[in-house]
């Protein structure tokens, strides 16, 4: 009989695999589960529990008729991209959103959100009217 681990084998599993997803960016799905058993010579409910825990941890999700994938996160636009794509949106002289709005939309800090929009303000893309807020002056080009 094999000596047990103190770890448990299926963390041993977990960790070889997360190692091999972040040290290779072009993995974008798992082998199957019988091939996992026999790499890690293992039995299936010790991988199941090894893919469960990686999926615990938002690295890889189950996929129907796929099996299981890589989930990578997908690089965000940055807050003046996003304004700047807001306001090829909307017409020339139409009313821009409140910072309030900007930052539930963006999910950024409004100081986050100030900065943008005075890289917009500067570009001349936006105009600030005193109590009226800002309104699209001219679209904007693709680098200011």
């Amino acid at each position: 009989m094999a000596e047990r681990s103190p770890r448990g084998t299926y963390l041993r599993i977990a960790d070889a695999i997360e190692t091999e997803i972040s040290e290779d960016s072009t993995v974008t799905s798992l082998p199957s589960e019988a091939r996992l058993m026999e790499t890690h010579g293992a039995g299936r409910s010790t991988v199941r529990r090894a893919l469960e825990s990686l999926a615990a941890k938002g690295l890889i999700r189950s996929r129907p008729g796929a099996g299981w994938v890589v989930v990578r996160a997908e690089p965000k636009a940055s807050v003046l991209d996003q304004l700047s794509a807001l306001a090829r949106k909307l017409d020339i002289g139409a009313d821009f959103p409140s910072e309030k709005e900007l930052t539930e939309t963006t999910g950024a800090a409004r100081g986050t959100v100030r900065r943008a929009l005075a890289q917009l303000e500067g570009a001349g893309v936006l105009e600030v009217r005193h109590g009226k807020g800002r309104r699209v002056r001219a679209l904007p080009v693709d680098h200011f």
